[in-house]
């Protein structure tokens, strides 16, 4: 029984730039080997079953040499797996793909090569350099800063290198460096010709330093310029300064814990990416299903006496069409209830569940809602909060008073989860974001108490969805240093590139 082998370019470090087929056999691996270019949010594609193996190298430390690499694929994929050999960038790219793509073949085993996007082209791209340009380079070469030590001399022509009407792109060049900067002025290029360096190109610790042939070795070494980085040579480096857009927002570089459910925390992770700042998962929360879902089931069996139905949350909404799926029913169950949403990501679940809400308050908060509610209802009007077991009761209460009939349903819960390694993640993160009181409690127990989590957060940015999260924050000690002018994730995102672009 013979498997196959999948030589996949996992992309320079952002995730973003993860080619679709690559992420199609990824998420059906069955064993993983991957570089330690490989970026952990590419990884994590992997099924949670797949048996993941890393086979990279750090700090100069070979975890497996390059013939038990090409031994494990072959054993696996004749035991009938489907391997997936993750390689940064490009496997055909300074990857060895080559050799190994050579190996399958000799022992027989289907493979495919999936290719990626090469930091030769993408480190420039983000650092805002391009790497062919009508005024500066009509070609480029792509060359290795670090030939194979088994050779008795260099095979790279030097002369035919040294030409200014092309872009050099280098890689793993830190190490000779200086001695590659010596060839192509010794063979005729100008000792002033521009030159980038780009450290951990594409991800948010990305760095560059811009320099000249003659001076880019020392400027390097004062920056401690270290490895994976591309190295640029030619005029075209001079355009970072007016075409940098990744490293140039507030964002940039800035580590941002995440403190809602993890399930959740992926769109505005990768919003956080797009802005060049690293997104720290560090979930304070999990949902989970209530203690008693008999009465959401009994509410469920009324469905067809309420006028309104009200969802506070997204996880509400997935939590009511889950259980109306149960009962081999859709949205149309819904029949001539009005319906109400908390907020805009709210209604945008609705509507991807095929309905649209007919009231959305302008402030994403429950006494909003209950006003909106209120105004469009009459007294006696049957109303369905679907919403979170633990919520606060002020909107069942307000209707009630305004002589609204209310059934609460506790469509699920939220609970903390068990993260050993929590105080860890927030005392690498410049900002902690909290989207829910719920999210704030999480925080406290996972540190052990108030007074540990006032201490673990101490100089950090602490960021609220809205003030009622940011109440719940205060109360426990934390001081507020954000609150998202509009109650969304978009909101707090605008709030925290405000905060941190403007002057200490």
């Amino acid at each position: 029984m013979t498997g196959r082998v999948y030589l996949v370019g996992a992309g320079p470090g952002d995730p973003g730039l993860l080619t679709l087929r690559a992420a199609q056999v990824l998420r059906v691996a069955d064993v993983l080997l991957y570089d330690a270019l490989a970026s952990d949010a590419v990884v994590a594609l992997a099924p949670e079953e797949c048996e993941k193996v890393f086979v990279g190298k750090r700090g100069g430390d070979h975890a497996a040499a390059q013939r038990e690499i090409e031994a494990l694929m072959i054993a696996k994929a004749r035991a009938g797996c489907r391997v997936v050999r993750l390689k940064g960038g490009d496997p055909f790219i300074f990857g060895r793909g080559g050799e190994e793509a050579e190996a399958l073949q000799a022992a027989g085993v289907p493979f495919e090569v999936v290719p990626g996007v090469s930091s030769a082209l993408a480190a420039p791209a983000y650092a805002g350099i391009p790497i062919t340009h009508r005024d500066h380079a009509a070609s480029f070469t792509v060359l290795t800063g670090h030939e194979d030590p088994g050779k008795p001399a260099s095979t790279l022509d030097w002369v035919k290198l040294a030409d200014s009407h092309r872009t050099l792109v280098i890689l793993m060049a830190v190490a000779n460096l200086r001695e590659i900067a010596r060839q192509l002025v010794g063979n005729g290029l100008d000792p002033q010709t521009p030159v980038a360096i780009i450290q951990d190109g594409t991800r948010p610790s990305q760095r560059c330093v811009r320099a000249t042939l003659a001076t880019i070795a020392d400027e390097a070494e004062r920056a401690k310029i270290e490895s994976p980085a591309v190295v640029v040579v030619g005029g075209v480096a001079r355009l970072r300064e007016r075409l940098r857009w990744f490293d140039a927002g507030g964002l940039f570089a800035k580590r941002i814990a995440i403190t809602r459910a993890g399930e959740q925390s992926q769109a505005f992770a990768r919003a956080l990416l797009e802005r060049g700042a690293e997104p720290i998962f560090a979930p304070a929360i999990a949902i989970e299903p209530p203690d008693d879902p008999l009465l959401a089931e009994r509410a469920l069996d009324q469905l067809h006496s309420y006028a309104w139905l009200i969802f506070t949350s997204q996880n509400g909404v997935d939590a009511f069409f889950e259980r109306l799926a149960t009962r081999g029913l859709d949205a149309r169950a819904i029949g001539s209830a009005k319906v109400a949403a908390i907020g805009d990501r709210t209604a945008a679940r609705l509507r991807d569940r095929g309905v649209r809400a007919d009231a959305v308050p302008e402030a994403f908060v429950g006494e909003e809602v209950a006003r909106v509610v209120i105004e469009r209802s009459r007294p006696g009007d049957r109303v369905l909060v679907f919403r979170a077991q633990e919520a606060r009761d002020v909107l069942p209460r307000m209707l009630e008073e305004a002589g609204r009939v209310v059934s609460v349903a506790p469509a699920y819960r939220t609970v903390v989860p068990s993260d050993s390694n929590f105080a860890g993640k927030i005392a690498r993160a410049d900002a902690i974001t909290f989207t829910s009181a719920s999210t704030v409690r999480g925080f406290v127990a996972l540190l052990g108490g108030a007074s540990e989590a006032e201490r673990a957060a101490d100089g950090k940015c602490i960021a609220c969805i809205g003030p009622i999260t940011a109440r719940a924050a205060a109360d426990v000690g934390l001081r507020v240093d954000i609150v998202a002018g509009t109650y969304t994730t978009a909101g707090l995102l605008e709030a925290l590139e405000a905060y941190f672009a403007s002057p200490a």
